[in-house]
């Protein structure tokens, strides 16, 4: 049979077009399986594996009981803790059972707060993946899988259709145990790093060294594996360790103390810094009421408590008072050696008597006036009753010999006040020492005629707690101004505990700035003010020397200095000649009122003293220190020997001459 030449031409089109559809089908598996293939790959592979990131752990914060035993270990203050959040995969749970699947896993996270509701919403979405909860237990989740592998078997489910996910959670197991210093860390994180937010403290001021980085791990999607297993792709790095200054015992004792002095005294509220005066290195840094970082929720949603999460030895400045007549007189005594070395002669005589009954100073409208009256007192006198009189007088001299600015430059420079003490923590308060030729906003100067005699009773200036303390090391570590801080170490490892980051904090500069023999004379009149008739004998250590100052400022309140409201300090140290720390207590709004045997407790002598002691008293026995003053116990104590015991035959002596000088 012959083809005629139509069936020919339909032949020819068939083939072209079976070819071009050949052709076409090679091109596009060309296309598909070497050009686009790659993608392809990639996308069939999300479809059945996804890849997440691999928790790390955050650097933890250790403490260390340094007196007891040098072999003891350190002791975390912080925890993360290993937790689980929920994850369901709605496209793998048919909708007849999504409803059943809600009312149990509700019944499970019942104390969560999640509602059948909520759960129910997120099971119903067009997801493979829907977060259910947050920070489950490892408790609780082997009971959900106890119910859920039975019940996915049984009804022929996936069992990676629920699957958790592992995160750490940041813990503090001792509760409010250096609570503000520490801080917290809230338990959602920054959405766009993934890092904790923390609240302050020391997880904020050291946030970049504790951060880790977290790892990779790939999970298969398959209804013969779980979800949270998987390849891990790149290991994580867990965050640096920092050794704490802080020992753990002191710590304690100092947060038990200042809860007792402030209930005590019916205050406000105290705060306690204990440090060691040759090297800065903070033993203890308390306040009460106490801030608990495990819920900071509760701080940080009440105005109330608000103001407890601060550090408040660093952040909140007061008017010193008193204790700056110490740091007055040593100014004064530094004033002399440097008119005798310009061939001059001395500012004073620390011994001989100073007539006070001169009580206005140039510039001031109202006199100054002294709680106790007295005609005539030398320095050892002036410092044993706190005269505001004295100190005015000594430093009105400094500056008419050497000037305003030799004078500021001493508060300044010598003892640190108006400045820093850059302690690694956020938000510290310089203070605020008034500068000449300066004005306030409202146009005042800031340094007028009366500022020198403000200065040098503690007023018109504003202070910290830890610039005290520096200030207060100047005077018992020979003359040597130094760096404050909480920092021994810093250091990080790899997953295997090597080594990787080491920082040492032990060696800090310090500088001289005051010469050693005016240290000394200072200590030796400052004592007096802690033996009987001194406004601070409350704070006597028995079986110890001591020396310190007591001070009782009023607050400003609505513009005026409130007569009845007042922030008691005392700053001190033990043992006198070799101290083994210094110790700053204040109590703020101590109760005005009468207490029989007590009297009025409002003033530093009776609300703040009593707490140096207490703490001194542990803080001796806990560093097995020996009584430098065996003999210097209570009356009625058969330890006690008055002729033996430190400082009484002086103490008499000084006595007979106030008496001697006022008949």
């Amino acid at each position: 049979m012959k083809c005629d030449l139509s069936d020919k031409r339909r032949l020819v089109v068939m083939a072209i077009g079976l070819f071009g559809m050949l052709a076409f089908l090679t091109l596009q598996f060309f296309k598909l399986q070497v050009l686009e293939g790659k993608k392809w790959e990639e996308k069939a592979l999300r479809q059945h594996q996804f890849v997440v990131k691999e928790p790390y752990k955050r650097g933890v914060f250790y403490t260390k009981a340094r007196f007891r035993d040098i072999d003891h270990p350190y002791k975390a203050l912080v925890k993360d803790i290993p937790m689980f959040h929920l994850y369901v995969d709605p496209y793998s749970l048919p909708v007849p059972l999504k409803d059943e699947v809600a009312s149990q896993l509700s019944e499970f996270l019942k104390n969560s707060k999640k509602s059948k509701g909520f759960i129910k919403e997120q099971i119903f979405k067009k997801s493979r993946s829907r977060k259910i909860c947050m920070w489950i237990s490892r408790e609780l989740r082997q009971e959900i899988e106890k119910w859920w592998f039975p019940y996915a078997r049984q009804n022929k489910l996936p069992k990676n259709a629920i699957y958790f996910l592992a995160e750490y959670k940041r813990s503090y197991p001792c509760g409010r145990f250096l609570g503000q210093v520490l801080q917290s860390v809230r338990e959602d994180k920054d959405m766009k790093t993934g890092q904790p937010i923390p609240t302050g403290g020391l997880e904020l001021y050291f946030n970049q060294i504790l951060q880790g980085k977290p790892g990779k791990r790939k999970l298969l999607r398959s209804p013969r594996y779980a979800l949270d297993r998987g390849e891990l792709l790149e290991k994580p790095q867990h965050g640096a360790d920092v050794y704490l200054t802080v020992d753990h015992y002191i710590q304690a004792i100092a947060e038990e103390e200042i809860e007792k002095g402030v209930k005590l005294a019916g205050a406000k509220s105290g705060r306690v810094v204990i440090m060691q005066p040759h090297t800065g290195e903070i033993l203890a840094m308390a306040q009460y009421p106490f801030f608990y970082p495990d819920q900071y929720r509760k701080f940080y949603s009440n105005s109330n408590l608000l103001k407890e999460t601060k550090v408040k030895s660093i952040t909140d400045c007061f008017e010193p008072g008193s204790v700056m007549k110490a740091i007055s007189i040593a100014i004064a005594l530094k004033a002399n050696k440097e008119l005798v070395s310009q061939g001059k002669k001395p500012l004073f005589n620390p011994q001989e008597k100073l007539n006070l009954d001169k009580v206005k100073f140039p510039g001031r409208k109202k006199p100054i006036r002294d709680v106790s009256t007295a005609r005539f007192l030398n320095m050892n006198l002036a410092l044993q009753k706190s005269s505001n009189v004295y100190v005015s007088h000594v430093v009105q001299k400094v500056v008419d010999e050497l000037g305003e600015r030799w004078y500021r430059d001493q508060l300044y420079k010598v003892f640190g006040f108006g400045q820093k003490t850059e302690i690694e923590l956020p938000s510290e308060s310089p203070g605020f020492v008034p500068e000449i030729g300066k004005t306030y906003p409202n146009g005042r100067l800031q340094w007028s005629v009366p500022t020198p005699g403000c200065l040098s009773m503690g007023y018109n200036l504003l202070v910290n707690s830890v610039q005290v303390a520096r200030a207060f090391a100047v005077l018992c570590n020979g003359g040597y101004k130094i760096n404050p801080t909480l920092i021994k170490k810093i250091e990080k490892k790899d997953l295997e505990g090597n080594l990787v980051i080491q920082e040492n904090f032990e060696k800090k500069e310090k500088v001289h700035v005051l010469d050693s023999d005016i240290a000394d004379r200072v200590i030796e009149s400052v004592k007096f003010s802690t033996k009987p008739g001194g406004t601070a004998f409350r704070g006597d250590i028995p079986g110890f020397t001591q020396a310190g100052k007591t001070s009782t400022s009023e607050k400003i309140q609505k513009g005026v200095y409130a007569n009845k409201v007042h922030f008691t300090t005392f700053a001190g140290f033990a043992p006198a000649k070799s101290a083994k720390f210094v110790i700053i207590v204040n109590i703020d709004e101590p109760a005005y009122r009468f207490l029989p045997g007590i009297g009025k407790t409002h003033y530093g002598g009776k609300s703040a003293a009593p707490v140096f002691r207490e703490i001194a008293k542990k803080v001796l026995s806990y560093m097995g220190e020996l009584p430098d003053d065996p003999y210097g116990y209570q009356v009625g104590d058969p330890r006690r020997d008055g002729k033996k015991a430190d400082m009484l035959k002086e103490v008499k002596e000084l006595r007979e001459l106030f008496l001697k000088w006022h008949r």
